[in-house]
């Protein structure tokens, strides 16, 4: 129940209002007085609502502004001290997976795969907040000072940070949302491979933003199209049209680089259904039915299928083989003539006379017409009077383009309940599993960084099941606080990430015992990262602020940092994959970890002499990294360079 506003009309807002309703593009976001956000009316553009001549005012351009764009551009560039501590406790696998579940800001997040990641990830995949007002949080500390910041009303994160509700009463509805997303996907563009792309999930409210802010990021060339999934159920709160659709856009980091790589196909659902119904029927032509009483009752059926696309239903006839098959036309397709070797008619089989050839010619010089002719994949009519067409077999023919409708009505409630995950309206792993299908190879890295229940990690486990592939995924997600009295209070999660993680293990669980002889070398696994401060102390950024009282302490790194959690943020530093395997080894009596073998040896442990750095060197690492602390005495520490470029002069030395 609304409350009475208890003070006189705000006439000015009221006026606002009218304009708006005339007018809607002439009032916008923009800043006032004090700072804030509100509704402001463009008089530029007024004054030529109300003329019919040209008005003079500021310089047009077409590009998508918001108030806190430059908030916006300053976020995706400004640099943290942050890093990424493991967390075995809550991986599985740790030491043998390739997969990563990553907690914390995704922006940050991004930030520091940058350079471990940079244009290695083939495909991004994410669903961002739909911004309807209710479930779209976000941050808001990026333009006030610490006091203002004190003193706002709202909820804060365990940092510190005011969360909120995007409510649509708010004159930044549209305006925060654009910040939230621009620097994240700004980030995200780096890491996609020269031929990779992203796919984005949502709904009407932010699609034509998403588009906009997508061009500009991405740019207009690199638009792949946007796919409509009609999810078959309107919604019933409308007040308009009542939307039953979301929208994934597809752009490419290099369009053409990803066609050249990519076919840009999508198995037919229903093809193997197909040719198990055509091999049952054919079997009865040996009691007493014709080829034609089977194809009739074929396409029956094939009619009755409501799900088939158009390019499956095509496929309704059985040959004398039992192949499936459809008929195409072999015209010329083209608007300019055919050379002459394209007009030479096709003799009819029964009758041999000459069939009518295409006004344009045929598809194929006369060469391939005859090959064509001799496999069996050329249909004559009953005489020559009917023009020929090419027979396409569908066990040839088992992928078709992907289309801009996705018809698929159901959700994975039920799956989800059954394995006892809390979640609303989760990702359907079915459409996520055939997009990573149709744009990736059996070696490449998907990344989510709105992982939610981690429906992209469960698709690229169970199609990594089906095609025997060893697709890596890295999921990212902000460990957003679950409202206590929900269902996933009540089961005892405590934010989404503990949510995520287990229906990750119990995902794998459930693909494993559904294939248990295709998944024995299947990786289930997943190292647990969380964005934490530095491992470095504040001395180590900025010497030069240091206090008296702090010159005599001996370290730079911070207490409570284990020797694990600094060779990950070496690893991020370095520019090193997070995913690689890490063993450790023992070297005059220290812990030394070799990833991917002697890619980096790194060893934090102190007492570091000239016998450990020469047995050291024998490994010939490629890079190797050392406490700063950690060295014997001052001609140990000289004395290492000296030595690895006697022993190994290729190594790369640093210290802490």
């Amino acid at each position: 129940m609304q409350k009475l506003k208890m003070r006189s009309l705000d006439l000015v807002c009221d006026n606002v209002a009218r304009i708006r309703e005339l007018f809607p593009h002439c009032v916008t976001e923009a800043h006032d007085a004090g700072g804030e956000v509100t509704l402001k009316v463009d008089f530029d553009l007024l004054r030529q609502e109300l003329s019919d001549e040209l008005v003079e005012g500021p310089q047009e351009r077409y590009r998508l502004d918001w108030p806190g764009k430059r908030e916006a551009y300053a976020a995706a560039n400004a640099p943290i001290a942050k890093s990424l501590r493991p967390c075995r406790e809550e991986s599985v696998d740790f030491d043998a997976t390739e997969n990563l579940y990553i907690e914390g800001d995704n922006l940050e997040v991004l930030k520091l795969l940058q350079e471990s990641y940079l244009g290695k990830v083939k495909m991004i995949y994410i669903d961002p907040p739909y911004n309807t007002g209710n479930d779209f949080i976000y941050k808001d500390n990026f333009t006030e000072d610490a006091r203002e910041f004190l003193h706002r009303n709202g909820q804060y994160d365990d940092d510190g940070n005011r969360m909120k509700q995007n409510l649509e009463s708010d004159g930044r509805f549209h305006s925060n949302w654009l910040s939230m997303i621009y620097p994240r996907l700004r980030i995200a563009r780096n890491l996609l491979a020269d031929d990779g792309l992203i796919l984005l999930n949502i709904d009407e409210n932010e699609i034509t933003n998403m588009q906009k802010i997508c061009e500009l990021i991405f740019g207009e060339p690199n638009d792949l199209g946007t796919i409509v999934w009609d999810k078959r159920n309107p919604k019933g709160d409308s007040r308009g049209v009542s939307y039953q659709h979301e929208c994934i856009i597809v752009f490419s980091r290099n369009k053409e680089t990803l066609l050249a790589n990519c076919k840009m196909l999508r198995p037919k659902k229903n093809a193997e259904l197909m040719l198990k119904k055509a091999e049952q029927l054919f079997k009865k032509i040996d009691s007493n039915f014709t080829l034609k009483e089977i194809n009739k009752e074929f396409q029956a059926w094939i009619t009755m299928q409501k799900d088939f696309s158009s390019g499956e239903a095509a496929y309704k006839f059985i040959d004398n083989n039992g192949d499936v098959y459809r008929p195409v036309s072999m015209a010329w397709p083209n608007n300019k003539k055919a050379p002459d070797d394209y007009f030479i008619p096709l003799i009819h089989p029964t009758t041999h006379k000459a069939c009518p050839v295409p006004q344009k010619g045929w598809r194929n010089p006369s060469v391939t017409m005859r090959k064509l002719q001799e496999s069996g994949l050329i249909i004559f009519g009953k005489d020559e009077s009917i023009q020929p067409n090419r027979k396409y077999l569908l066990k040839e023919n088992m992928d078709e383009n992907i289309s801009s409708l996705l018809y698929y009505g159901g959700s994975d409630t039920d799956m989800l309940a059954e394995m006892e995950v809390p979640f609303d309206t989760p990702k359907v792993v079915a459409i996520v599993k055939e997009h990573i299908n149709s744009f990736t190879k059996p070696d490449d890295i998907i990344l989510d960084f709105f992982s939610g229940s981690a429906t992209t990690a469960h698709a690229v486990m169970q199609l990594n099941a089906e095609d025997g592939g060893n697709r890596k995924f890295i999921m990212a997600q902000w460990p957003e606080i679950c409202p206590p009295g929900s269902e996933a209070a009540k089961a005892g999660y405590k934010n989404i990430c503990e949510i995520g993680k287990e229906r990750i293990r119990r995902a794998a669980k459930k693909i494993m015992e559904e294939n248990p002889l295709a998944t024995q070398d299947l990786d289930i696994g997943f190292r647990v990262l969380k964005v934490k401060p530095s491992c470095m102390a504040d001395v180590y950024y900025a010497p030069d602020e240091t206090k008296q009282q702090e010159l005599g302490l001996s370290d730079n790194i911070r207490d409570d940092v284990t020797p694990e959690d600094l060779l990950f943020q070496v690893l991020i530093d370095w520019g090193v994959e997070l995913h690689l395997p890490v063993i450790t080894g023992s070297i005059k009596g220290k812990k030394v970890f070799f990833v991917d073998d002697t890619r980096l040896a790194a060893c934090f442990d102190n007492g570091i002499n000239d016998e450990f750095i020469k047995e050291l060197a024998s490994h010939k690492p490629a890079r190797v990294v050392f406490r700063d602390s950690g060295f014997a005495d001052d001609a140990a520490r000289i004395n290492a360079e000296q030595i690895f470029r006697q022993l190994s002069p290729t190594t790369e030395v640093r210290v802490l």
